[in-house]
């Protein structure tokens, strides 16, 4: 059902889960210190060369604009489409919006903070989501989401104010779906970074909890 990208679950509309087909999840929760939005998109078959591809370009754009350095007052809008780059080279795209502000104890989806026209500029301190996808009607749907802080970003002339993004979701990507011939050397670089924060930040609460068979996932799926 997640080809349908706003989906809503119904006792006529359910499905069994299977093995040879992906699987979508979109989590989140309030807590006290924060709230969250994070879309994961599996597979634990054999995903058909067009999921892989489809999964690794969606994840190809959330990397770019993840990663992306700008100006500081810069509309979302201006930098929209660079989480549907690696989509419009074959020809792909999504039908939703990019991303969406991040509200503490509100409805998750926090306006005015966005990527759309009518979004306002991004500032330092601002929570976003980043989540592009791709979806084939009544075949599968893939969505990457991770919740971002706009953070000033250090450039090589030292001129400020510019802005990125620091990526605050911890959690891996399915490396079953991950086709490395596609990535450049620098968001490869990107993910590996990525997982050391997960390693670092995540590995030692599941310790903690003595939960030992979620830490070796966790140290099998950011293998570098």
């Amino acid at each position: 059902n997640a080809a349908l990208a706003h989906y809503s679950p119904s006792n006529g509309s359910s499905r069994t889960l299977s093995a040879r087909e992906m699987y979508l999840f979109d989590t989140g929760g309030q807590y006290l210190d924060g709230t969250t939005d994070i879309t994961r998109t599996v597979h634990w078959g054999e995903p058909t060369p067009l999921q892989k591809e489809a999964y690794t370009r969606v994840l190809m754009g959330n990397i770019d604009l993840s990663r992306l350095v700008f100006p500081s007052n810069t509309a979302g809008r201006t930098v929209e489409s660079f989480a549907r780059r690696a989509l419009w080279d074959v020809g792909l795209n999504y039908g939703h919006g990019t991303g969406h502000g991040i509200g503490n104890f509100l409805s998750v989806h926090e306006w005015p903070v966005g990527f759309q026209s009518n979004n306002v500029p991004l500032e330092a301190g601002m929570f976003t989501s980043i989540e592009p996808g791709y979806y084939q009607d009544g075949e599968f749907g893939i969505r990457i989401e991770d919740v971002a802080l706009v953070v000033e970003a250090q450039t090589e002339s030292g001129e400020k104010p510019f802005l990125t993004f620091e990526v605050v979701s911890l959690v891996p990507y399915d490396r079953n779906l991950i086709d490395l011939s596609l990535l450049s050397p620098e968001q490869i670089r990107y993910l590996n970074s990525y997982y050391e924060r997960i390693r670092a930040h995540v590995g030692p609460e599941l310790r903690r909890q003595r939960l030992e068979a979620a830490y070796v996932w966790l140290q099998e799926s950011t293998e570098p």
